[in-house]
């Protein structure tokens, strides 16, 4: 039998049971990916992250319930949480990815972090999937898209809080997950926010994510050249919520946000 250490960390999070959980494993090597995939499965949160050392850092890599995901921001975020306060690590925590580059994510006190993200900039979107009629029948004002999600920019951010999200035809768009948003809105302490967003991805397992650092790397972009303005503060407007201030700074996006650990675990693996 072979044991790991786990922690689950709410990230985007000031206290537990807000923001979004991950699990986030530190290991010495990277386990078989089928192992991974199977702890992620059995963990059922929208990202478990594995972390190892490597020559400049750390590197990183991220399973949703159901396949290995290309970004992941807020579980590089509870990564980096996890190995500033278990692990001991100081200063900037720099992870190599396998798709999105470098990220850097710097601990700033109480729990607190600045993460260092690829900006990606909205591409065009067209033709727009026929699919739209019947997730969008009060119509929409924009609608671009990025790698690896699409993006819609309804009419208001009442919009966005009151959508009711259709799993089964989201899930007809395919592997990519949909971010919706809106100008304006607050957050759930009554504070304005420049824009909110929710973010649904069935095809990944994760019905609707509470918090998603990732789309950020193109909502900042994209309400930064809409509002005229580079330092922008968010609201990902889902059940559990998260406030995300960010910032965008050339080809990078900055994102600040706090991170809490919830659980301590060991699991015990075969073999």
């Amino acid at each position: 039998m072979r044991e790991f250490e786990m922690f689950q960390v709410d990230a985007f999070a000031t206290a537990v049971f807000t923001g979004n959980p991950a699990a986030v494993l530190v290991l010495t090597e990277w386990l078989p990916e089928a192992e991974m995939q199977a702890i992620a499965a059995e963990n059922n949160l929208a990202e478990t992250a594995f972390v190892i050392p490597d020559t400049d850092g750390y590197a990183i890599r991220w399973f949703t319930p159901a396949h290995e995901a290309a970004f992941c921001g807020h579980a590089t975020l509870a990564s980096a949480h996890v190995l500033a306060c278990e692990y001991g690590s100081t200063g900037p925590i720099r992870f190599t990815t396998r798709n999105v580059g470098t990220l850097t994510v710097t601990p700033l006190g109480d729990k607190t972090y600045r993460m260092d993200l690829p900006a990606l900039p909205p591409a065009s979107l067209a033709p727009v999937p026929d699919i739209f009629d019947t997730l969008f029948p009060d119509g929409w004002a924009a609608a671009f898209r990025n790698f690896e999600n699409i993006f819609v920019e309804l009419s208001s951010a009442d919009a966005v809080l009151v959508y009711a999200p259709d799993l089964a035809a989201i899930d007809g768009l395919g592997p990519q997950g949909l971010c919706i948003t809106a100008k304006g809105g607050e957050d759930h302490d009554g504070r304005p926010v420049d824009f909110v967003s929710r973010y649904f991805a069935p095809s990944a397992g994760i019905p609707e994510d509470p918090v998603t650092g990732s789309t950020h790397s193109t909502l900042i972009p994209y309400w930064a050249a809409k509002l005229g303005i580079s330092t922008l503060k968010a609201f990902q407007a889902s059940r559990r919520g998260g406030r995300l201030d960010a910032c965008l700074a050339g080809d990078r996006v900055e994102v600040t946000g706090r991170a809490t650990t919830f659980m301590r675990a060991t699991i015990h693996l075969p073999g």
